[in-house]
């Protein structure tokens, strides 16, 4: 990543470098050349006599056109107000003043008089002869024009210098600027690859932290969550492979227990018909013992042989809302003494799952939740939309889950309730596993246990 940056500081360097040479050397020419203009003492002087020389024929050029207007000797033109009137008389009759004189002709060679009368205004012309007095103020301004320019000669240097300071500080506050940035843009690409590298290697934990908006963040928030798919694709590969081990297991121990277990079961329910006349209550009360454990077994046989089949998986449309609702109906009745609660999100998009395996993930989510509730506990099932994945959660107002439980909560043949053979959550993750969504565990809004069962939508699982 630091080559990156040097290369991007590199390629400013030689983009700005010849075009920042060439304005200098432009500049420099054109200052000399504009500063290189000379003035003399009689120049400043001449132009100083010719503004008073101006400005004397002017004032006696207007007193004399007044005097002549006033005695009678110069005939004026009558404009009538309101009327068709020349700009100059219009804006002379808006102003509201009682007379003014001007310039007119190409060169301002005449002298024009104008005079507000009641409903007319009289204009007075009187003609300078081969004197422009316009074209004499245009001179004198060309004339200290060159002047002031002549008085700013001694400081070219010193424009010079501050050009080039100027000019060299902007470059300079750039190239900061540039190698700030190239700063905070190589500094996270270096933590991205940093983090590609980790999960290349196998640290499917890794994450980068973005703090960004722009193009790299997005990069970065992509990669943590292909990090995270990956980590959580990973763990449940391990969890089913397991699983896996598990089933094989399950399947043996099912079928050599069965085998065991029928005869015995036979046996002792012969045992049974034989002495029902027998008086001899001992014999028959350890042979009622002895067939009711044998049930019991069986019971845990076909739970074994049920956690060690692969169920076919029909994935279809469903309802989770409508599939939460019937499951708590259904237990509604068969605890009377639980309070439950839905609170379902509307709109909720439709799931892709096998409804019979779904059913029975959230009836074993709901009959365990009602255990750990207990008489009078409460029981709230929850949809909801979680990063694009169908959620539907089941919190209970039991007492909770144990560090030991939550560290193999999902591992079979192992149970933390009275009565319990370990396998329901395990089946029950299964079954979501097999349907493309998981079971994990939340933080309960009631103060118990809380479990999660994500599900992908319709239209999600339709793209693959």
């Amino acid at each position: 990543m630091n080559r990156l940056r040097n290369r991007l500081i590199v390629a400013f360097l030689a983009a700005t470098a010849a075009p920042l040479g060439i304005t200098l050397w432009l500049t420099a020419s054109l200052l000399e050349h504009s500063l290189s203009y000379s003035s003399t003492r009689e120049l400043d002087e001449v132009s100083r006599s010719l503004e008073k020389t101006g400005r004397e024929f002017y004032r006696q050029a207007r007193e004399s056109l007044k005097n002549d207007a006033a005695q009678g000797r110069l005939a004026p033109r009558a404009y009538a107000v309101p009327g068709e009137l020349l700009k100059a008389v219009q804006e002379f009759w808006e102003s509201g003043a009682e007379e003014r004189f001007l310039l007119s002709g190409e060169r301002g060679e005449r002298l024009e008089y104008l005079v507000r009368r009641p409903g007319q205004v009289l204009v007075y012309t009187r003609s300078l002869g081969e004197i422009g007095l316009r074209e004499i103020s245009e001179q004198y301004t060309r004339a200290r024009s060159v002047v002031e320019q002549a008085g700013s000669r001694d400081l070219r240097r010193g424009f010079l210098y501050t050009f080039i300071l100027l000019a060299a500080g902007i470059w300079l506050a750039a190239l900061g600027a540039l190698v700030y940035s190239a700063h905070r843009i190589s500094k996270p690409i270096q933590a991205l690859t940093r983090g590609l590298a980790e999960v290349t290697a196998g640290n499917v934990s890794a994450r980068v932290e973005a703090e960004r908006d722009d193009e790299v963040g997005q990069a970065i928030r992509a990669f943590n969550e292909m990090a995270g798919q990956l980590e959580r694709s990973r763990e449940r590969l391990a969890y089913l492979s397991r699983l896996e081990g598990w089933q094989k297991l399950a399947r043996k121990m099912a079928h050599e227990l069965k085998n065991s277990l029928t005869p015995i079961r036979l046996t002792m329910e012969e045992m049974l018909a034989r002495s029902a006349g027998d008086k001899q209550p001992f014999l028959q009360q350890a042979a009622q013992i002895v067939a009711d454990e044998v049930n019991s077994l069986e019971r845990r046989v076909r739970a074994f042989t049920e956690f060690g089949a692969e169920p076919p998986v029909r994935l279809k449309r469903l309802d989770g809302n409508a599939l939460l609702e019937e499951r708590i109906s259904f237990l509604r009745t068969a605890h009377p003494e639980i309070r439950y609660e839905t609170k379902l999100e509307a709109g909720l998009p439709e799931v892709s799952a096998d409804e019979d395996l779904i059913k029975g993930v959230l009836t074993n989510l709901l009959e365990n939740a009602a255990a750990a509730a207990g008489p009078g506990g409460q029981v709230v099932g929850r949809t909801k939309l979680v990063n694009g994945t169908v959620a539907i959660e089941v919190h209970d107002s039991g007492p909770g889950l144990s560090a030991e439980a939550r560290a193999s909560l999902f591992e079979p043949a192992i149970s933390f309730k009275k009565g319990g053979m370990g396998l329901g959550l395990s089946i029950a993750r299964r079954s979501a596993l097999l349907c493309g969504g998981d079971i994990v565990l939340v933080k309960g809004e009631l103060g118990g246990a809380a479990f999660r069962v994500l599900l992908k939508t319709a239209c999600e699982a339709s793209e693959f």
